[in-house]
């Protein structure tokens, strides 16, 4: 697509001169001479690129300036002036200008500030499209579900996307999705366009967790050769997502209270306090309450964390959401991996809504890729929906591992699988951990700690 090149402009032979060696480079070049013509011309397109004069017959460029910054934030403006001033320029910079250059130019000069503004305008457009994806991927219609409980679920999201909480704890067994619900109120709120950082709080231990979070200073241990940044710092503006935050060890449960007390913290070896501006949104699949009252977690840290609460609901609670849920997945999964399947038997839809689904929608997901994977005809049947267990648990002598007499090197052992899990999957990180039963953040921990990254 042609690069689009509006120039406002009054004097003729200036714009003339810009024509020229716009139109040579095959740009497509629109001119006009007067404040109302432009603000006609961008009204009628959309433009990549924007030559602008200070000064018109009818208003000042930086009027024009302004309206330009209303109806598009990514299209580059550079200012020409025979004026030129500093107070003229910071005016203009602080309404968005991408340049301020003087008449006479230098044409070459000039066309060297042109091809980097028009890179800026790509990237920003980029972005922009990259974040529209972002937001309708995780919007709240990405959630699947029209059960009561659902529809009351996404209005509580609404609001608290809208809201300025600081602090949202979400609850409810494994596989109903908290990590789904953290990105979407994350991506429906303002804070939308600053970072999503999460992390698992088993994955790692103390000390690591510690470091990932806060940051550490250089010297702080004897691995911490430079400073680095934790997710607190790296978040500034937007979001942490704490996924597991009821197996948090209590030396961090401490630390994890003070910040959300004062919202300032100090890295690891460090003497500064920094302080950011992060909503936090904190997961769990324990009863938080019994593990207070068996002293493993701390009642204040919950008190802090409880501010707004968001409980999500089992599969099993949510009527006919199964039957909706099957065919969202199974429509996925045949596209997926392009099978020639049309319809699931009402058998199957029996079966699956017979079930109790202790595993949630995960394990919907899993039992519904596993049938569209596995299905040799156009429908699937009941026979291929496999529930529970694929196998039973078998002894240490029935898998047929048997230890050494003298002894085995567990590090090797444990080096040589992740190998293994690597090569099978064509170094796929995701699918290398689903392979060993890891989450990613663990696989990741263990390819570190192994030194496999």
């Amino acid at each position: 697509m042609s690069v689009r090149i509006l120039i406002i402009e009054d004097e003729k032979l200036i714009r003339w001169s810009l024509r020229q060696k716009f139109e040579g480079r095959k740009f497509n070049v629109t001119e006009v001479e007067c404040g109302s013509e432009a603000i006609e011309a961008l009204e009628q397109g959309m433009f990549d690129l924007i030559m602008l004069d200070y000064k018109l017959p009818d208003m000042t460029g930086l009027d024009i300036l302004s309206s330009i910054r209303e109806n598009d934030k990514d299209v580059v403006v550079i200012m020409m002036t025979a004026y030129s001033s500093i107070e003229s320029a910071v005016d203009a910079m602080k309404l968005g200008a991408y340049d301020y250059i003087t008449k006479p130019f230098d044409m070459n000069q000039l066309l060297r500030t042109v091809d980097k503004a028009l890179e800026t305008t790509k990237l920003r457009r980029e972005v922009r499209e990259l974040r529209r994806h972002v937001a309708h991927d995780y919007g709240v219609d990405c959630i699947i579900g029209q059960d009561a409980c659902m529809v009351e679920l996404f209005d509580i999201i609404h609001r608290v996307a809208e809201s300025g909480a600081s602090t949202v704890f979400l609850r409810g067994e494994s596989g109903t999705g908290k990590d789904l619900v953290a990105r979407v109120v994350h991506y429906s709120s303002d804070r939308a366009p600053k970072p999503f950082m999460n992390i698992t709080c088993t994955a790692l231990s103390e000390t690591l967790l510690e470091s990932e979070l806060f940051g550490h200073e250089r010297g702080a241990f004897t691995d911490a050769k430079t400073q680095k940044k934790g997710l607190f710092e790296l978040a500034d503006g937007g979001t942490i997502f704490l996924d597991e935050v009821g197996d948090m060890p209590p030396n961090l449960q401490a630390k994890l209270l003070r910040f959300l007390e004062d919202r300032m913290f100090r890295r690891v070896g460090g003497s500064q306090e920094i302080t950011v501006d992060v909503r936090i949104i904190a997961a769990t699949n324990r009863d938080i309450e019994k593990a207070i009252q068996e002293g493993h977690f701390r009642s204040d840290l919950l008190f802090r964390l409880n501010v707004i609460s968001i409980n999500l609901p089992p599969l099993r609670e949510r009527g006919n959401d199964i039957t909706l849920l099957t065919h969202y997945f199974v429509d996925r999964f045949v596209k997926e991996f392009r099978k020639p399947i049309t319809q699931v038997a009402k058998e199957a839809i029996t079966k699956l809504k017979a079930y109790a689904w202790p595993g949630n929608v995960r394990e919907l997901r899993n039992v519904l890729e596993r049938a569209v994977l596995l299905s040799k005809g156009d429908s699937i049947q009941a026979n291929d929906i496999v529930l529970g267990r694929i196998e039973t648990p078998k002894t240490i002598e029935q898998t047929g591992i048997t230890l050494p007499d003298q002894g085995i090197d567990l590090h090797d052992l444990e080096s040589q699988l992740i190998r293994q899990a690597l090569a099978r999957t064509n170094n796929n990180q995701t699918k290398a951990a689903k392979l060993l039963h890891l989450s990613r953040d663990a696989f990741r921990y263990r390819l570190e700690k192994l030194g496999i990254l």
